[in-house]
């Protein structure tokens, strides 16, 4: 059988549905660890475990399994500077930049794992069931925003360049991304590499300015966000990931989710295909210690106002 072929996801129960990839970087001795701070068997496993420098492997719900990553900013140059972010800033990073040749070495070397069930003979995944052990896409990410990768296009055309050689079942490539770049050339030009079976998966955490200002303190503006989501979004269908935290105990205010789903029905209305909304939370341990995790029934809210608003396909993670 071969398992990089999509199942249906299976349905986990809502603990460990709602616990979602991996924990930040430290360092230690000279050495990266990540510590877990969640107890769910397959989602909360140390990044680093396989020993690259620039690919990794994560068991997320929101990607419904096996991600396979691609750490574009190794530096951990980010516009925004999130409240829920978990990449510690403070901790000099162990690589300058993303050297786009050892990352395709790596990538061939991880999907090859990941396709011949290699994966299950390693310890952090022995126990993890095999339908979460399926690869469902790379993901262009890391430790800031890819889009600031200064070899963004080069980093695109190798990944691209290594499944076009066929070595491997076709794989699905996402970019994850704050949006704040998505009308630049360089980043335009990385995304007519795309197929249209790839997915950019653009971030939207806010309906209003203040409350961007206070969750993302972004070097951009809210408009400028919604802007470039537009641009892409009449071209291609985008996915919206939305984080919602619980900021020193408390909730979004109710009149910020109502602008948030007025945003999304706006952009709706003036051409922007949207995919699917991604409502969740903080569930990794934030730099910031203020920042905590919505209970589920606030998450289902949230998403049920963008449905009614919005009429668009929302689901929480």
């Amino acid at each position: 059988m071969n398992l990089c072929k999509p199942k249906p996801f299976p349905k986990l129960p809502p603990d460990r549905r709602m616990t979602t990839d991996i924990a930040s970087p430290t360092q230690s001795a000279g050495k990266t660890t990540r510590a877990s701070a969640f107890p769910a068997p397959a989602f909360a496993r140390p990044r680093e475990f396989l020993g690259n420098r620039f690919v990794y492997v994560v068991v997320s719900s929101r990607a419904r399994g096996l991600s396979i990553g691609v750490n574009m900013n190794p530096d951990k140059r980010c516009k925004f500077d999130c409240e829920y972010c978990e990449v510690n800033r403070a901790v000099p990073a162990l690589e300058k930049s993303l050297d786009v040749d050892v990352m395709a070495e790596e990538l061939q070397h991880t999907l090859a794992l990941a396709c011949s069930g290699g994966l299950r003979d390693i310890h952090y995944h022995h126990d993890t069931p095999a339908d979460l052990l399926e690869l469902r896409h790379v993901a262009l990410s890391g430790d800031g925003e890819p889009t600031l990768c200064p070899n963004f296009l080069d980093a695109v055309r190798a990944v691209a360049h290594v499944r076009a050689l066929g070595r491997f079942p076709f794989f699905k490539i996402v970019l994850l991304t704050n949006a704040a770049r998505l009308d630049l050339r360089e980043v335009q030009d990385g995304l007519k590499l795309f197929t249209q079976q790839d997915e950019i998966w653009a971030k939207l955490d806010a309906g209003t300015q203040g409350y961007m200002d206070r969750i993302n303190r972004p070097a951009c503006s809210l408009e400028k966000i919604l802007s470039n989501i537009l641009l892409v979004a009449r071209q291609r269908p985008v996915i919206i990931q939305s984080l919602f935290p619980l900021l020193n105990h408390e909730e979004p205010p109710a009149e910020e989710i109502e602008q948030y789903a007025q945003r999304l029905q706006g952009l709706k209305q003036a051409g922007a295909q949207i995919q699917l909304v991604q409502i969740y939370s903080a569930t990794r341990p934030a730099a910031h210690p203020n920042c905590g995790h919505l209970p589920l029934k606030t998450l289902a809210r949230i998403a049920e106002r963008v449905r009614e608003v919005s009429g668009l396909r929302a689901e929480v993670f």
